[in-house]
């Protein structure tokens, strides 16, 4: 049997080996989003019949592994990147980013501790503070890096199950849940999934209560008044900023003023949504939005930053650190005076450097140009709506108030699956379904820096 080994010189000349490999199939893969089919050309069972399932006794070469790796993403890779990819409000990379991303790759930092490198620490220390400032929300609040929305939903909803028990004198990270004051857990009717499992993950189960909406998803003003009177402990109330399916924003001037009046923490699950109030043409949506306790959001949406990038971003940092907060013998944390350490605001101890990438979007942007990207997307969706709504048995269901758009086909559950069906065999777009209030709907989701209006004609002819 023979193990392969590998000494200084032989791995110097490896590494330029591999990065000109890889940096050639990047430029070709990227160079064809344009014009390459959105869908994967290979089902999951034909890449199992591809490539290598056992591991063989002896190590391959590393330029064969990553030959192989390269001629099956020409063939098996959805085009989530590209210009065309409307499912599941998934973004692409800018460029700034794309790049910051393999430079941190290369670097392969741990962003725990401050002095694992300072770098990272610094980068999550600016770019968090660019973050709040554009969402309009409080200097003063805390930001966690974690993997996306759902992460991030579980940071800011512990917090939150810490802050009302606290306030009941329960402190549920020395205690736990059995005996404490019963949490009720307030949702829409239109909530995102990702928020139930957040509550699961956390011990408080189902959300105990769950509040009307409207046709458009936004939660009822009323039927939240009754909830609020019948909640007799700790209370936290979920409210969204951008439906996954209509992209509608709850009312959080009222809603947040209720809540608080009630005691209620008010958390934001605000995936893409939040980025409307970057832009000077959406920021109305997002009126009263900074009252909130907490907010949850995305990079890898429309900010465009490379998966998987998300913030936990809370306006009580006692509490967020008191929920997050590790402490070891051999963990060096930082002092007050010295950077923020990452991993006392999240979950994770190792954790990559996601601070890079988003410094590098918001810094290649600015503020102008995370507007006129937030713009764009939102332009091209209300373009699409148009061109749809146009088309005899085409239906548009929401008000397209940003960057979603539900479409039905003939009135009929059957024909709008097919439809679906079509267009992702065809491969010029990709669009996914879903169910709203009973009907089968097409969704797009116009997220991506490089769509154009083209695109977006291209995507409505096919």
């Amino acid at each position: 049997m023979r193990c392969t080994s590998m000494d200084g010189d032989s791995h110097v000349t490896e590494i330029d080996d591999l990065l000109t490999q890889v940096a050639e199939a990047s430029r070709h893969y990227l160079h064809s989003l344009g014009d390459r089919s959105v869908r994967a050309a290979l089902n999951v069972a034909e890449v199992r019949e591809t490539i290598p399932i056992c591991l063989a006794d002896d190590g391959a070469e590393a330029t064969d592994v990553l030959g192989d790796l390269i001629r099956l993403g020409e063939r098996a890779t959805v085009a989530t990147a590209g210009p065309r990819y409307f499912g599941f409000v998934t973004g692409g990379a800018l460029p700034a980013a794309l790049a910051a991303e393999m430079l941190a790759v290369a670097w392969d930092q741990n962003a725990a501790l401050a002095v694992m490198s300072p770098l990272a620490a610094v980068t999550e220390e600016i770019a968090g503070s660019w973050i709040k400032s554009l969402l309009g929300l409080p200097a003063t609040a805390s930001i966690g890096f974690v993997t996306g929305g759902q992460a991030a939903n579980i940071t800011c909803l512990a917090t939150a199950r810490h802050h009302v028990l606290a306030a009941r004198d329960w402190d549920v990270e020395t205690r736990g849940l059995r005996d404490s004051p019963r949490v009720h857990c307030i949702v829409g009717a239109d909530r995102h999934t990702t928020v139930d499992a957040a509550f699961r993950s956390l011990g408080l189960g189902t959300p105990d209560v769950i509040i009307d909406t409207d046709e458009q998803g936004r939660m009822s003003t009323g039927s939240l008044v009754e909830a609020l009177r019948s909640c007799d402990g700790p209370t936290i109330l979920c409210l969204q900023a951008g439906n996954v399916v209509t992209g509608a924003f709850d009312r959080f001037e009222e809603l947040v003023a209720l809540a608080h009046a009630a005691g209620a923490w008010v958390h934001v699950d605000a995936a893409f949504g939040a980025w409307a109030a970057a832009s000077p043409a959406y920021r109305h949506l997002t009126t009263g939005m900074a009252g909130a306790d907490s907010w949850a959001t995305d990079g890898h949406k429309l900010l465009n930053v490379p998966y998987d990038c998300g913030y936990a971003i809370t306006a009580h940092p006692e509490s967020h650190l008191r929920t997050c907060a590790s402490t070891a013998s051999y963990l060096d944390t930082g002092r007050a005076d010295e950077p923020r350490d990452g991993m006392t605001w999240v979950f994770e101890l190792s954790r990559r450097a996601r601070g890079v990438a988003t410094y590098a979007a918001l810094r290649s942007l600015g503020r102008c140009g995370v507007a006129a990207l937030v713009e764009r997307c939102s332009r091209n969706a209300q373009s699409f709506a148009t061109l749809m709504g146009a088309e005899p048995g085409i239906e548009v269901l929401n008000d397209v108030v940003f960057n979603q758009v539900a479409v039905r086909f003939g009135d009929s559950d059957d024909q709008t699956h097919a439809v679906i069906s079509a267009v992702q065999a065809e491969g010029t777009c990709w669009a996914g379904g879903a169910s709203w209030h009973g009907k089968a709907v097409m969704r797009w989701s116009v997220s991506n820096w490089s769509t154009t209006p083209g695109d977006i004609d291209r995507s409505a002819q096919g």
